[in-house]
């Protein structure tokens, strides 16, 4: 897509992003997407409608992506977040993935599932959305008056000793590959990746019958895909030194003196600049750092220069899901039942914060946007949420039943459940 101006481009990718997030909130909703219950449905009930509707949604993204490359459509090498890059960074994988796992569970949802109970009328997820926008926030952005991160103050110093370098990109078809072939085995493992998951995903007739759980995924699938198309594909015809030449978005803010001069004053009124480039890159759908994003908006007044696609994202999920809410009859307002409904919606806000920008991403973000570059951190931290979720569960479940177990009798019998150690180390009959 070429546009001869910034201000249209800028504004077509804006309220394109809001318009497929505002589908993709209303579908979601409709269909009780939800990667949590897709974790929840599984551990406890040994049920994967939900999961194998997760898995559907990354094997479409895969599949995108793929093709995209293979036809020379667009290019994820290097987005926002940056997902193949090459350094690998395991403990932040490992870490936020798991402490986004626990997070989840305890406020009842993914960034992505906070949206839609807010579009549906829960007054908890606000305070978890704000919560998470904070601390996302300020994990990467400077305190007031000073230079120090969240990031920087808690985690550098002993993280950035535990990184280190796989090549220039880490998806799967760099490693298995060369410069000479990258294109090939890209194109054949991520073929190969996504035939193997759908194949799996399609073989239960349970699944195939269900249709909200075949919708959903095909929803988020599409969405992830089309926000990847519109931020990979958009394009300003920008006036460089008197030649015309195409540029990205993120590359005409990046260079904003080079193709606006100041001195024109017919052209320099109309163009608003936005307050930063990297966030103009190409990228699809997550919702931790967007809900960073739109707390910097919100705090500027909602001033044009603080759009970006995170907070466009943001609301357009939101007004989506409220649609169906009012569509379907199911708008209820709901607020904390007790103290303790608080406090674990509190600290799973907290640690959903943490752990998703550790992570570089959530369930969507790393899980189905992340994973569709095929990058073995996102595969990763999607394995780490999963485990943390299903952790959290198992031992929810047994404190629940086993009232004056000790913690360890808890931990231990809960790993034995998910078959993560041998079954005679069991401390407590199963539920």
């Amino acid at each position: 897509m070429l546009f001869d101006n910034f201000s249209d481009a800028w504004s077509t990718m804006l309220w394109s992003i809001f318009g497929i997030a505002l589908v993709m909130g209303l579908l979601v909703n409709k269909t009780n997407f939800c990667t949590m219950g897709a974790v929840s449905d599984w551990v406890n009930m040994g049920d994967k409608g939900r999961m194998r509707a997760w898995l559907f949604a990354i094997a479409l993204a895969i599949l995108g992506i793929t093709l995209f490359e293979k036809f020379g459509i667009l290019s994820v090498d290097h987005t926002f977040p940056p997902y193949r890059h090459g350094t690998f960074r395991i403990s932040e994988y490992l870490l936020g993935g798991f402490m986004f796992g626990i997070g989840m569970t305890l406020a009842s949802g993914c960034g992505n599932k906070t949206l839609i109970r807010i579009g549906g009328g829960n007054i908890k997820s606000i305070m978890v959305a704000i919560i998470i926008g904070i601390i996302a926030y300020f994990m990467v952005n400077p305190f007031p008056g000073s230079d120090k991160t969240l990031m920087s103050v808690l985690f550098e110093p002993w993280m950035k000793h535990l990184r280190f370098s796989v090549g220039e990109h880490q998806d799967i078809g760099a490693l298995l590959g060369s410069k000479d072939n990258l294109a090939s085995m890209r194109f054949y493992s991520g073929l190969a990746i996504a035939g193997l998951l759908l194949i799996y995903i399609f073989k239960s007739s349970e699944f195939r019958r269900n249709f909200d759980n075949v919708l959903g995924g095909l929803a988020v699938g599409l969405a992830v895909i089309a926000a990847w198309y519109v931020t990979g594909t958009i394009k300003v015809e920008a006036d460089n030194f008197g030649e015309k030449t195409q540029v990205s978005l993120r590359k005409f803010v990046a260079d904003w003196d080079t193709f606006v001069e100041e001195d024109d004053e017919e052209n320099a009124p109309k163009l608003i600049k936005p307050v930063e480039s990297f966030s103009l890159g190409t990228q699809s759908f997550t919702f931790i750092n967007p809900m960073g994003q739109t707390v910097r908006a919100v705090a500027n007044k909602m001033e044009k220069p603080y759009w970006t696609f995170g907070v466009m994202a943001f609301f357009g999920v939101i007004l989506g899901s409220f649609l169906w809410a009012v569509l379907s009859r199911s708008f209820r307002i709901e607020w904390f039942a007790s103290f303790k409904d608080f406090g674990s919606h509190f600290i799973g806000a907290i640690l959903m914060g943490f752990g998703g920008v550790l992570g570089l991403g959530c369930t969507i973000g790393q899980g189905v946007t992340g994973f569709s570059t095929l990058a073995l951190g996102s595969i990763l931290t999607f394995i780490s949420i999963v485990f943390g979720s299903a952790l959290t569960m198992k031992i929810q479940l047994y404190r629940m039943m086993y009232e004056d177990a000790s913690f360890g009798a808890v931990l231990v019998t809960s790993l034995v459940d998910l078959k993560l150690l041998p079954k005679g180390m069991r401390k407590l009959e199963g539920v």
